[in-house]
């Protein structure tokens, strides 16, 4: 009995663990097309969006699929896509113009909501909270570009706010701790961009009843900054060359705790420097590093709750279940970007040739 016992324990351990690390169901491949934008509004309805003006949306839960190229937008790069239902969803499409484009009929039409054609904009990502959201672009004048909605993407305004008083009133308030008060980010920003690898290197949180923001920068220099604080905080993480620095960040509210990821896509495999954890309570960040790091460069980072993290890049998959502490590869395959349903459970990825998968466990 004690050696069956035994054998019974370990057999039960081993299917714990193995419990742990999930599997990837690929749902969509063989499309010449490089898919950076996905947006999980529920377990069934899933947008994605990419190169060559492509725009593909599930209703049931990425079995199958309807895809389109935008029309008069074919040669467009749409990096990434917010949808709020499976009629309404915002594209972004990164320079030559930027632009943003808007449809509330399924994809049937399109609105230009958005449009700047400064020398050197380039778009990377956007973030919302409810009807509140935020794009990021590279650097003009040494100065992030920043643009803002409050009404689910219908109008979007530049930041700093302008003299409209409206403006101020229904906007700052909201985001700001003060009424009017730093309202930009009065750095300046050189040899530094915003990676367009996945729309996920700025994220909007909440906290004592005020919206906040969160972005961080590769290149030259690996920062992460606070833009309503006025603050910038030095990454330890892979820096100093055009292919290097941070990608993603993500935000979990409840324990205030925070992850970045990226590294060097141009060498994808090593895993040098590419994560980093942090704490921020009441405007300071504290710093840790992981005991393992994932294996590679990674493009897309997401907390699917307190203690199970899941990142993705090129080279691989990895998954944590002690908040981001120690990392397990899930899969060699590569992706670009991952996101949980906002009302549900599932998780989906998405990456090069069409490539669209779901999490299983």
């Amino acid at each position: 009995m004690r050696y069956s016992s035994l054998f019974a324990l370990c057999l039960l351990v081993f299917l714990q663990t193995r419990a742990q690390i999930p599997t990837i169901k690929i749902l969509e491949s063989g499309k010449k097309v490089s898919i950076r934008g996905l947006s999980v509004v529920n377990d069934k309805i899933i947008w994605a969006s990419g190169s060559n003006g492509s725009v593909g949306r599930s209703t049931d839960a990425g079995i199958t699929w309807i895809w389109q190229n935008v029309p008069g937008y074919e040669k467009r790069d749409f990096r990434d896509i917010e949808a709020f239902d499976d009629k309404t969803a915002i594209i972004m499409g990164v320079a030559e113009p930027a632009i943003i484009l808007k449809t509330k009929d399924g994809g049937k039409s399109w609105k230009k909501v958005f449009e700047d054609s400064t020398e050197g904009m380039f778009l990377d990502a956007m973030d919302f909270y409810g009807r509140f959201g935020f794009v990021i672009g590279d650097p003009i004048d040494k100065k992030a570009f920043l643009a803002y909605t409050n009404d689910f993407g219908d109008t979007w305004d530049t930041w700093p706010i302008g003299d409209d008083e409206k403006s101020v009133l229904t906007v700052a308030d909201i985001l700001l701790d003060k009424h009017g008060e730093n309202n930009s980010l009065d750095i300046e920003i050189e040899g530094e961009a915003f990676f367009a690898s996945s729309g996920t290197n700025l994220k909007i949180y909440q906290i004592n009843n005020k919206l906040k923001l969160l972005f961080v920068s590769g290149g030259k220099g690996a920062n992460l900054y606070q833009p309503f604080d006025n603050l910038v905080t030095y990454l330890a993480i892979d820096q100093g060359a055009e292919s290097t620095g941070a990608n993603s960040i993500d935000y979990f509210e409840a324990t205030k705790s925070g992850i970045i990821v990226g590294g060097d896509f141009a060498k994808d495999t090593i895993n040098h420097s590419n994560c980093v954890l942090f704490s921020l309570i009441d405007k300071e960040v504290k710093f840790s590093f992981p005991k393992s790091k994932p294996h590679g460069y990674r493009s897309c980072v997401i907390y699917l709750d307190e203690k199970n993290l899941l990142t993705c890049g090129t080279s691989g998959v990895d998954i944590s279940v002690d908040g981001g502490k120690n990392w397990k590869l899930v899969t060699k395959d590569g992706f670009h970007v991952i996101q949980k349903a906002k009302n549900g459970k599932s998780v989906f990825l998405a990456g090069g040739n069409g490539r669209i998968a779901k999490l299983i466990y």
